[in-house]
């Protein structure tokens, strides 16, 4: 389990940066905070520390950490025991995904995301989707889009996105019955390193998306 942090942490971490989760403080508070789970340091120059997305719910909150969150994105998804997970449409629990607070906690993942992307390739480019994006399609689709204030279909089918596994190995559907809202999902994808097509399901004929993380 993650440690509380000391009043001195506590005030570090409420100046992070409010968008990247950016920390700054001295070495000793800030090796501390990687400790307790709270923040992580990038491994390159100038090997900034940033917030895990247990260190951004203690500083929007004001609640007890969760356990530690690697920078590898348990921020984007739940399924495997993590701490976040994007919306994908269609949940019943919507009153607890709303708000300021959730949008704070959803471009931190976001930022988190990125992180990881710049991370885990030689270049430190952010343009493209990284592995664990291809192994959590669902997950990582959804966060793009709630990342960039798309709105999520509630529980009971109204308007809204709905993201969702296919029997393609590397492509999820994206359903949004409005034509508008539904382009600009896939704007939203496409600048997020995703490539994007526009199908008619064969049976009820509605248009849907489907969208796959580009490799070049």
């Amino acid at each position: 389990m993650a440690l509380s942090p000391t009043p001195a942490q506590r005030r570090v971490i409420d100046a992070a940066d409010p968008a990247t989760g950016r920390l700054r403080g001295s070495e000793t508070q800030l090796a501390a905070l990687v400790k307790r789970g709270l923040a992580f340091r990038h491994p390159r120059p100038p090997h900034d520390h940033f917030l895990t997305p247990a260190g951004h719910r203690i500083r929007d909150a004001g609640a007890e950490p969760d356990p530690p969150a690697s920078p590898e994105p348990a921020a984007a998804d739940d399924s495997d025991g993590g701490v976040f997970a994007a919306r994908v449409g269609g949940e019943e629990d919507v009153a607890e995904r709303t708000g300021p607070a959730r949008l704070r906690e959803v471009r931190g993942a976001w930022q988190g995301l990125l992180e990881l992307r710049r991370m885990t390739r030689p270049d430190g480019s952010t343009e493209l989707p990284c592995a664990w994006e291809r192994t959590h399609l669902v997950r990582a689709a959804a966060l793009a889009l709630e990342a960039a204030e798309h709105r999520p279909a509630g529980p009971e089918g109204d308007d809204g996105y709905r993201v969702r596994a296919t029997p393609q190995p590397e492509a999820v559907a994206v359903h949004e019955p409005d034509d508008t809202a539904r382009r600009a999902c896939a704007r939203t994808l496409e600048r997020a390193g995703w490539q994007v097509g526009e199908h008619t399901e064969p049976r009820t004929r509605a248009r849907y998306l489907l969208a796959s993380p580009r490799k070049v």
